[in-house]
Order: structure tokens, then C-alpha cells, then sequence
């Protein structure tokens, strides 16, 4: 007999899209529980009815704590989590001075595997358990990447990073070891356990027509995986672009005519985009990945959240780490709060909330299996205290309703406020509330 697990708390998850449809899209029960068996989530409800129902289910009462799905990371590159916060430069300048000669150190398969379980550890502290990552060019940071992953049960995307010009001769594969180092490892981890494969040209700018030729048909080829690149993130790398690429439209053309734009395609960043552009992204059903703290931490410019919701393209919320400047999706939300303001827009918490789960989740075009609090969804669950400090408590303690009592914790919180995390149905991580 399958055994049963009951937490309780506050739950809070959706039913529709709060962009479209209003913050009467989320579902929040003060005194709610889940039901977990099968490393799903069986019953959500009341806590009174749910503990009448299932007797025997052994429980975790997490008191006035918020359980929802846990945080899915649509865009980071787990390989730079030893320089996240480096000092000073524009994105050109930055992969020079600092990502390139850190990730040339992931040939060293014990070196890969070190900031792979490092990289996780510090994913599930902050409540995230999904993620899709950019590796390195080297095949021992895919197989430390999903080796990792799959230690800890988690779902978890990513892919080879391919790069055959502008970029240290250590991290140069050519278009046809791009294509064959990248398929054979497609066929090693693609859908064992919870890994999915994600096809990765790093950006245009480092890859000829000829390799992202080879990338549209490796695509092609395997159309069930997702492709992941980088598209439009700050001017100058715009005219570089242009300056490589002389016969294109756009940026977004240098992927398109190479069979590299359609469902599954993420773009990171994606902020200064031409109007062909986004008619085009929105009519393949292509994914737009929002990276605020990066875009802020680098000086990229301001997403169009706003705008680009308003015109029905699929958006989700990432980290980008080591660009981005914390591994949490906390710090996420905040700072998409904040480039929306400067924009003219307050998000309320319910979308941003939603960005970080549901969205993302729907951006990965996984969000049949992760990424909300709903019956027959994987067990992947975050819960949070909403008085991890004194300021927050402080100013939650002021709360009305659900949103003032979380608003707080998406603006101030960090790891502290991860009380506990599920994976697959399993608690993975777990401290005691605060005083």
C-alpha cells in the first residue's frame, strides 16, 4: 500500500493566469493541507477534512508556514556559481574576464562534480527544485550537472554549451563535435528519471551559421527537447551581432533561418527587442525568459513585462546565476518587482508569484508535471516562513490578507525563509521555524 503523507498549512496555487484573468486566478487556504503519495500530490483541501479522510497518513505541521509548488529556474549557468558577484564588467567584458577562464576548468570532471553538488545544495536551501542550466563545452559538466540531479531526485533541464568562435581555443568545439558530442549525451541522460536534455548554443555571437546549422538539425532530429540560447540583452552585443550576421533581419533571424526558433525554444533575457521580433516569438510559441537581477547586475536595460504579457507571449523568471547576482527566486521576484516599477508597472504578488512557478513551469513547457499546487502534479514543494526575520515579521504581522503576509518575504526574504523543500515527494531539506 502506497504511504500517504499530510502537510499542513497555509497553501496558496492557481488556477488560471493572474495576468489574464486577476489575482481571483490564485487559490490560498488559510488552514489547508496536501496530500503527498506516489511522490504526487494527491488531495489538496481543508486540514480538518483531509485528516478525517486519511486517517493513517502520517503528518508534518508546518503551522502558519505557506506551502506551495517549489520555485522552477527557468535560465542560470550553474558553471559560474564560484564567480557569482564578480566585480565590474559589461557582458562582453565579463565573459572574457571572468566566465570563460572559470569555465574552462570543467574539463576536470572532480572539479564539475564539486560545483555541481554545490550549485544544488544551494538551489534547494533557497527552495528551487527545478532548474535548466547552460553547462559548459565540456561533456563532464553535462554528466556532473545531471549526475547531481539525479542524486537528489530532482527535475532538473540542461545541455552542452556550444561555442566554435569568439571564445578561448580551450572552449571551441566545432559544429560537428557540437553535434555529435551534443547528441551523444542527448542519448545518455534525455528522460532518465527526471533530466530532460536541452539543445544549447550559447549565443550567436560565439557560434558560426555553420554550428547553429548543426544545432537546427540536432533539433530537428529530437523535436521532444527544448533549445536554449540568449537573444537580445544588451545593445552593443545587438551591433555585434549585426556585424556577424549581415544578411539578418534581426537577432532573432541569426536562429531562425538555422531552424533554432518554435515551442521549446527559450530565449534568455530577450529585453531589447525589434517589433518583427516579437510578432515572431509570440506566433511560434517561443519562450521568453526574464532574468531581472542579471539585467540589472550588468546593466542590460528593462524587460517589457508589461507589454510582452499584455501581447500573449509564454514568459518565465530565472536566476541566470552567476550573472545574475543570488541563487534565490526570492531575490528574483523582488528585482522583477523592482524593473516593473521602472517601467511603470507594480506586479502584484500573485504574478509574480506565478512567474516563479506556474510561469516557469509553462515556459519549460512542463507545467502539466511541475511547477503549481494541484492534484496529480509531481510532489515538488517549497514551504515558507512568512516571519523569517524580524523585518519581515514585523511588517507581516500588519497583514491583511495572503498577499501583504507573503509581499513581505518576496521583497526582504532569503534562504532563511525556506522552512522546508520536497522533492518528488520526499522532504530534502528542512529547519525549524524562528523564533
Amino acid at each position: 500500500m502506497t504511504e500517504t503523507h499530510l502537510l499542513l498549512g497555509q497553501t496558496l496555487g492557481f488556477a488560471g493566469n493572474p495576468f489574464a484573468e486577476g489575482i481571483g486566478a490564485a487559490r490560498h487556504t488559510h488552514r489547508g493541507a496536501v496530500l503527498i503519495a506516489g511522490g504526487r500530490v494527491a488531495e489538496l483541501g481543508a486540514a480538518d477534512d483531509l485528516r478525517t479522510r486519511f486517517p493513517q497518513a502520517r503528518i508534518t505541521d508546518y503551522g502558519d508556514a505557506l506551502i506551495t509548488a517549489g520555485f522552477v529556474d527557468a535560465h542560470a549557468h550553474y558553471p559560474q556559481t564560484a564567480m557569482i558577484a564578480s566585480w565590474g564588467k559589461r557582458l562582453i567584458d565579463w565573459l572574457n574576464s571572468y566566465t570563460f577562464p572559470e569555465e574552462m576548468r570543467f574539463g576536470d570532471s572532480d572539479y564539475a562534480a564539486a560545483i555541481a553538488a554545490r550549485y544544488f545544495d544551494l538551489l534547494v536551501s533557497n527552495g528551487t527544485t527545478t532548474v535548466c542550466s547552460f553547462c559548459t563545452t565540456h561533456s563532464e559538466s553535462v554528466d556532473a550537472f545531471f549526475a547531481a540531479a539525479r542524486g537528489r531526485g530532482m527535475r532538473a533541464f540542461a545541455g552542452k554549451t556550444c561555442m566554435d568562435r569568439n571564445a578561448p581555443d580551450a572552449l571551441r568545439d566545432t559544429a560537428q563535435s557540437a553535434y555529435d558530442d551534443s547528441k551523444a549525451l542527448l542519448k545518455k541522460w534525455h528522460r532518465t528519471d527526471r533530466l530532460e536534455y536541452v539543445i544549447t548554443p550559447r549565443f550567436s555571437p560565439t557560434s558560426t551559421p555553420e554550428q547553429l546549422e548543426a544545432m537546427g538539425v540536432l533539433w530537428s532530429e529530437h523535436p521532444d527537447c527544448l533549445m536554449q540560447t540568449h537573444l537580445s540583452e544588451q545593445r552593443d552585443e545587438i551591433d555585434w551581432v549585426r556585424a556577424l550576421f549581415p544578411e539578418a533581419r534581426d537577432y532573432l533571424d541569426t536562429y531562425e533561418r538555422h531552424g533554432l526558433l518554435g515551442p521549446g525554444a527559450l530565449f534568455g533575457h530577450a529585453i531589447h527587442l525589434e517589433e518583427r521580433e516579437r510578432a515572431m516569438l509570440r506566433e511560434t510559441g517561443s519562450s521568453l525568459i526574464h532574468c531581472p537581477t542579471s539585467n540589472t547586475f550588468i546593466g542590460s536595460g528593462l524587460f517589457d513585462m508589461d507589454g510582452l504579457t499584455i501581447e500573449g507571449h509564454r514568459i518565465g523568471l530565472a536566476t541566470d546565476t552567476g550573472g545574475g547576482s543570488s541563487f534565490s527566486m526570492l531575490r528574483t521576484m523582488a528585482a522583477a518587482y523592482e524593473i516593473a516599477q521602472l517601467r511603470h508597472r507594480a506586479l502584484h504578488p500573485a504574478e509574480l508569484y506565478w512567474l516563479a512557478t506556474v510561469g516557469s513551469a509553462r515556459a519549460l513547457r512542463a507545467d502539466a508535471r511541475i511547477g503549481n499546487l494541484a492534484p496529480g502534479l509531481e510532489a515538488d514543494l517549497v514551504v515558507l516562513d512568512l516571519a523569517s526575520t524580524p523585518a519581515i515579521a514585523q511588517r507581516a504581522a500588519r497583514a491583511d490578507d495572503i498577499w501583504q503576509a507573503l509581499f513581505p518575504t518576496i521583497m526582504m526574504g532569503d534562504d532563511r525563509a525556506t522552512r522546508a523543500v520536497w522533492v518528488n515527494g520526499c522532504c530534502v531539506h528542512s529547519r525549524p521555524p524562528q523564533d
